[in-house]
């Protein structure tokens, strides 16, 4: 089917043009989301939004600007960035603890010797409880600067210099381990 007759089909509500659409499309464009989104789950509820805004969008594409594959694409990728900007997406992120994202590794079968060797553990032992905190915050709570200050009462530039002091600490150390 050629682009011009896929976007009258979409305009005109034609069954077959969506499901053309749906068929030829999804799976890029739900790649397009996965690049972002991690969370299987997640992705795919994204997807089914973005997908459901690009049928009923269709009169704001604008063939002069691109393709529409290109259109579609960044209807897609900026529902997934609006996802992970959200509320209810930063608090899903923040129920897992550190535990769970590198020490919880350990438990499971062959994976002791890989967490040894990357030496995450001993990285965070190298910096003093005011860094490790922020650091575990942000890169494996899922918070913000922003929200590090204003939950925990930290000044927002304080926060911001821990987390470069601690990233500093970091570099330093990486090749000793």
């Amino acid at each position: 089917m050629k682009q011009e007759q896929l976007i009258a089909g979409i305009k005109a509500n034609d069954r077959q043009s969506i499901e053309y659409l749906y068929e030829n499309y999804s799976r890029a464009l739900f790649a397009v989301i996965s690049r972002i989104i991690a969370d299987k789950d997640i992705a795919e509820e994204v997807f089914h939004d973005a997908f459901v805004k690009i049928v009923k969008r269709i009169e704001g594409y604008d063939e002069s600007k691109g393709k529409i594959y290109t259109w579609m694409a960044n209807v897609c990728r900026n529902a997934a960035i609006d996802k992970t900007r959200s509320k209810e997406f930063s608090q899903k992120r923040k129920t897992n603890t550190i535990d769970h994202y590198v020490y919880g590794l350990e438990g499971q079968p062959n994976t002791k010797e890989t967490v040894d060797g990357i030496g995450v553990k001993e990285l965070m032992g190298k910096l003093n409880d005011e860094q490790r905190f922020v650091v575990e915050c942000v890169y494996f709570k899922g918070f913000t600067h922003s929200e590090i200050s204003e939950e925990f009462d930290i000044p927002l530039g304080t926060v911001k210099s821990r987390i470069r002091a601690a990233l500093n600490v970091l570099k330093r150390n990486l090749d000793h381990i």
